[in-house]
């Protein structure tokens, strides 16, 4: 009996050994054993992003206000500084991002395959896109709404009068769905010209072959603005047909990743209702009020909190803006008013959570 007794228990031991080795291993390999986990940040797009030293970001590319090269071919637009004021808090440098030109049409896969690390493309924050597509959605930083453009010379001033219109617009998008919602609201015809190039569906406007050109509104005014001087041939009608929220996405398993990008649009809207702006961040170095000095890392651990420097705020306000500095340089020369898009402190519906 002893000796059985014995055995019975070595048994257990060396099966509770092997047992113990192989969960050690298992939780090792998802990342959640100790000396793994103390090797990462806890976000595996974060490390891929530090040990690249760049960060890959989707845009279009072709949009103006949004992302569009200058003279210079650099990116210019508030998608392309949403993807520069993550790499200013994650790399402390806003020239380290790689752009990536998407299409409506495989923005998502590029996402989803993770060909990018963030998707910052103009798109709309929708329930089907959120839960059948497997993203996540920072805060929204654009509050958009479909559009119509058509010639001045059509006569037309309002979207009920586009009745029985042909109508360009690109497929795959919240646009196509929203003006097929709206016209059989209102019991209206249309036809709609689908295109996927940005620039073979502005040329068909241009041309005739549709009687409006659809999108969202924004883009829509940034389009009628790169016609120079025969913008004024152009009408944006009045009637907005749909919500667009447009706010940058990223895939769902990775909730550091999200916390990041998800912060960084909080802090340029907290920066903005504070005052505290790209021209005179450093005179609030010696600031007593408690707001500010989290803001800029000068009290509290919120930067280690998301796995970044302390000063991760401080450099995104300091190289790239706080949100109103992003609109002035981006949105505004479209003509386009604040709006809805100001600080709740002016009416508009920008309102970050409190960072603390």
């Amino acid at each position: 009996m002893t000796e059985r007794g014995f055995t019975r228990s070595a048994h257990r031991a060396v099966g509770a050994k092997i047992f113990g080795g192989l969960l050690a291993g298992l939780l090792a390999v998802v990342g959640f054993g100790g000396s793994a986990h103390a090797q990462g940040s806890g976000s595996a797009t974060l490390d891929a992003v530090k040990a690249r030293g760049q960060l890959v970001c989707g845009v279009s590319g072709d949009v103006a206000g949004f992302s569009l090269p200058d003279s210079k071919g650099v990116m210019q637009g508030i998608d392309a500084e949403v993807c520069r004021a993550v790499a200013a808090a994650v790399l402390g440098d806003p020239s380290k991002v790689k752009f990536v030109p998407l299409t409506t049409q495989n923005r998502f896969t590029a996402l989803q395959s993770g060909e990018i690390d963030l998707l910052s493309r103009e798109t709309t924050w929708t329930l089907g896109r959120q839960a059948s597509l497997g993203f996540l959605f920072a805060p929204t930083y654009f509050y958009d709404g479909t559009g119509f453009l058509v010639k001045k010379s059509l006569g037309v001033s309002d979207v009920k009068q586009l009745d029985g219109a042909t109508i360009c617009v690109q497929p795959g998008t919240s646009t196509e769905l929203a003006i097929a919602d709206y016209f059989r609201a209102n019991n209206l015809k249309f036809t709609p010209i689908e295109i996927e190039n940005l620039q073979q569906i502005q040329q068909a406007f241009l041309s005739g072959r549709c009687d409006a050109y659809s999108t969202d509104s924004s883009a829509l005014a940034g389009f009628r603005y790169t016609q120079g001087d025969k913008a004024s041939d152009f009408v944006l009608l009045p009637t907005i047909i749909s919500k667009e929220p447009l706010a940058p996405a990223v895939r769902k398993g990775d909730d550091k990743w999200f916390d990041i990008v998800q912060w960084v649009l909080f802090a340029m809207m907290t920066a903005e209702e504070l005052g505290v702006s790209q021209s005179n961040v450093d005179t609030f170095a010696t600031s007593t009020v408690p707001d500010v000095r989290r803001l800029l890392g000068a009290d509290g651990d919120l930067g280690k909190a998301l796995g970044l420097d302390n000063k991760w705020a401080y450099n995104v306000v300091k190289q790239v803006g706080n949100m109103g500095d992003v609109w002035n340089r981006a949105i505004a020369p479209l003509g386009v008013p604040r709006g809805i898009n100001a600080p709740w402190t002016k009416g508009g519906l920008e309102y970050a959570p409190p960072m603390r």
